[in-house]
């Protein structure tokens, strides 16, 4: 069974509210960068053994938040010695406002990933854009480089749509079917 392990920073809770779905869907494991943007020494031994590492983070001003950003810039050492080279990685992104320049955060975990000579899973799902289409239906924020999550600033962590918390349960187990095949 392959190692799969989610990374995330979570402000307010709605971000570590989807990275559980997305280990639960993964059988993954999670590490939580704390508010001071460091995760525990032995998550680098975790990371470092994993076959798939998944990276999470809200969407703060059109980026994913400083916390996040001195995660990514402490894995240049991982980076230095290709000690992520091949693995399978994904990423996710939440923000109050439906587009909320996701996109941006999104692209910026891929860009993580390729650096770090990864092989990058998009989300592999369609999506619910229909005019009968809900907040309910799968894939409704319409992502395709990974997953996208809207919670309204004023709604609770048990407030994130049924659809989003399903298409992250789906894309964790898309990331755990491909990983099985790429690293078994």
């Amino acid at each position: 069974m392959s190692k799969i392990v989610v990374v995330y920073f979570s402000g307010y809770g709605h971000t570590r509210r989807v990275a559980e779905h997305v280990a639960q869907g993964a059988g993954a494991s999670l590490i939580t960068i704390d508010a001071e943007g460091n995760v525990p020494d032995s998550a680098w031994d975790e990371l470092a053994a994993a076959d798939a590492i998944v990276f999470g983070a809200p969407t703060y001003m059109g980026s994913a938040p400083w916390q996040f950003k001195k995660f990514a810039d402490a894995t240049s050492k991982a980076w230095f010695t290709r000690a992520w080279q091949d693995k399978v990685f994904g990423g996710f992104t939440n923000s109050a406002s439906f587009n909320g320049d996701k996109a941006v955060t999104l692209i910026s975990l891929q860009t993580l990933a390729s650096q770090h000579g990864g092989i990058w899973v998009s989300l592999g799902l369609l999506p619910a854009n229909s005019k009968a289409a809900t907040r309910n239906d799968v894939n409704n924020m319409g992502g395709s480089v990974g997953l996208l999550v809207q919670s309204p600033a004023d709604a609770s962590v048990d407030e994130i749509s049924a659809g989003d918390l399903e298409t992250a349960k789906q894309y964790g187990a898309r990331i755990a079917a491909v990983t099985a095949r790429l690293r078994p």
